[in-house]
C-alpha cells in the first residue's frame, strides 16, 4: 500500500524555494518526479510524496537533484514573494483532484508538444538531407554526362581521321608506278609469244582474234593481280574467356549496399549458429518444427485450451530462436498474468513495449495489450499508480475502448480510498 512521507524540511528566499525530502532506503530515479507549475510528486512504490505547492513555480528551470539518501529540489518562483507554507491549505479534495489532473493534462499537452516539434523537425533535416543527396547526384551525373562526351567527340575525331587516312591509301594503292606497270608487262608478252609459236596459225583473221583475246586476257589478268594485293588477310580466329567473381546475391555488387548485404549475412549466420547449437529442445524436433513462427501458433493453440504452462514453454523456446518478435513476449506475459507469475508478466510486457517502436498505427494493438496486461500485474500487486499509468497509456493509444476506461476509473476509486485510509 503507498505511503505519505511528510519527513520534508524546506528554506526559502524571494526567489526560490529549497527543500529535501528523504528517500528512507528507497531507490529513486529521474522517472520517479514529476512536476507542474503548481504540483509536485515523487512516485517511489511503496512511498508517495505528493503537494499542491502554495503558488505556481518555473517548471522549466527548476531542477531536482538525487544524492546522499535525499531528492534536492531547487523551485524557481514566478513571482518573487515570501510563502506561508510550501503546500496549498484549506484546499478541499475537489480542488486537490482538480489541480492533479489538470496538471497532469498539461503534462500530456507539453509532451505532445514537444514528440511533434521533434517529428517536424525530423522531417525538416530528412527533407534537407535527400535534396542535398539529389544536388550531389545531379552534379555528379553531369560530370559524367560531360567526360562521356568528351571521349564520345574525341572517338569520333580519331574515326574520322582513321577513315581519311585509309581513304588516301587505297588511292595511293589504286594507281600502280610507271616501272612496276613496265615490270609486269613485260612477262605477259613473253609468255604471249611463246604460246603463239607453238600454236599454228590457221588464217589472217583468226590470228587478229587471238591477238585480240590476248590483250584481253592480259588486261583482265592485271586487274586481277591488283585487286588480290589490295585485299587484307583474314583475321584470325579466337576465344575470349570472362570469368565472375561468385556472389551470394543475385544482383550485382554495389558500393552503397555493402554494408546492408553484411549485416543480413551476419544475421542470417547467427540465425542459422542458434539454430544448429546444442539445444536439447531441437533435437527431436523436425526442420519445419524449428521455426519460431510454427512454435508461437502452437503456444497459442495450448494457450487455448487452458495449458498455461505448455504455452510458456512452447514461447520459451520460440523466445530462444528468435528474440525480436514482440508478439512472443506479449503472449507470454498473458500465460504469467494466468499462473499468478506477476513480476514475469511485468517483465515480458516492458520487453514487448520495447520492441514496438517506433509507435505506428500498425501495432496499436498490440501497445494496448502490452500497457493493459502490464498494468494489469500492478494492480494485482497492489501498485495502483503504475498501473493506472500503463491504463492510461493504453486509453491514449485507443479512447474509444469503454473497457479500458472504466478499469481506469475503478484503479483511480481505489487510490482515492487508499488515500483516504492512510
Amino acid at each position: 500500500m503507498p505511503l505519505w512521507l511528510r519527513e520534508e524540511s524546506w528554506h526559502q528566499t524571494p526567489a526560490a524555494v529549497y527543500f529535501s525530502l528523504p528517500l528512507r532506503g528507497a531507490r529513486a530515479t529521474s522517472d520517479c518526479i514529476f512536476c507542474s507549475e503548481q504540483y509536485l510528486k515523487v512516485s517511489i512504490p511503496p512511498f508517495l510524496f505528493e503537494a499542491v505547492l502554495y503558488a505556481p513555480i518555473d517548471e522549466t528551470n527548476s531542477t531536482a537533484r538525487i544524492g546522499n539518501g535525499n531528492i534536492f529540489f531547487t523551485l524557481y518562483k514566478k513571482e518573487p514573494a515570501m510563502w506561508d507554507s510550501l503546500t496549498l491549505a484549506n484546499a478541499d479534495k475537489e480542488k486537490l483532484q482538480y489541480l492533479r489532473e489538470n496538471a497532469v493534462l498539461k503534462a500530456q499537452e507539453k509532451a505532445k508538444e514537444e514528440m511533434e516539434a521533434k517529428r517536424i523537425t525530423k522531417q525538416e533535416h530528412k527533407k534537407y538531407a535527400l535534396e542535398a543527396t539529389m544536388k550531389l547526384e545531379e552534379a555528379e551525373r553531369k560530370r559524367i554526362e560531360d567526360l562521356k562526351e568528351k571521349e564520345r567527340q574525341k572517338v569520333t575525331k580519331e574515326l574520322e581521321l582513321w577513315k581519311k587516312q585509309q581513304k588516301d591509301g587505297d588511292k595511293y594503292k589504286s594507281i600502280p608506278k610507271k616501272g612496276e606497270l613496265h615490270q609486269e608487262i613485260e612477262p605477259l608478252k613473253e609468255r604471249k609469244n611463246e604460246q603463239m609459236n607453238k600454236t599454228r596459225i590457221p588464217s589472217e583473221g583468226a590470228s587478229k582474234t587471238s591477238l585480240k583475246s590476248t590483250k584481253g586476257c592480259s588486261s583482265s589478268i592485271f586487274s586481277q593481280n591488283l585487286m588480290e594485293e589490295q585485299l587484307p588477310a583474314p583475321r584470325a580466329a579466337a576465344t575470349i574467356k570472362v570469368n565472375f567473381t561468385p556472389r551470394v546475391f543475385p544482383t550485382a555488387l554495389r558500393e552503397s549496399r555493402v554494408a546492408e548485404e553484411e549485416e543480413w549475412l551476419h544475421k542470417q549466420a547467427e540465425a542459422r549458429r542458434i539454430i544448429n547449437s546444442d539445444l536439447s529442445e531441437l533435437e527431436d524436433l523436425k526442420e519445419e518444427e524449428k521455426n519460431p513462427d510454427w512454435l508461437k501458433d502452437k503456444g497459442n493453440k495450448i494457450f487455448a485450451m487452458g495449458d498455461y504452462l505448455g504455452a510458456v514453454n512452447a514461447y520459451n523456446l520460440a523466445v530462444r530462436l528468435n528474440s525480436s518478435l514482440p508478439l512472443l513476449y506479449l503472449n507470454r506475459a498473458a500465460c504469467h498474468l494466468k499462473l499468478r507469475n506477476l513480476h514475469k508478466a511485468i517483465e515480458d510486457s516492458s520487453k514487448a513495449l520495447e520492441l514496438l517502436t517506433p509507435p505506428v498505427p500498425d501495432n496499436e494493438t498490440a501497445r494496448v495489450k502490452a500497457h493493459v496486461r502490464r498494468g494489469t500485474a500492478f494492480c494485482q500487486l497492489e501498485l495502483y499508480t503504475e498501473g493506472l499509468q500503463d491504463y492510461e497509456a493504453a486509453l491514449k493509444i485507443d479512447p474509444r475502448n469503454k473497457n479500458i476506461e472504466n478499469d481506469a476509473e475503478k484503479i483511480r476509486q481505489l487510490i482515492q480510498g487508499t488515500m483516504q485510509s492512510s
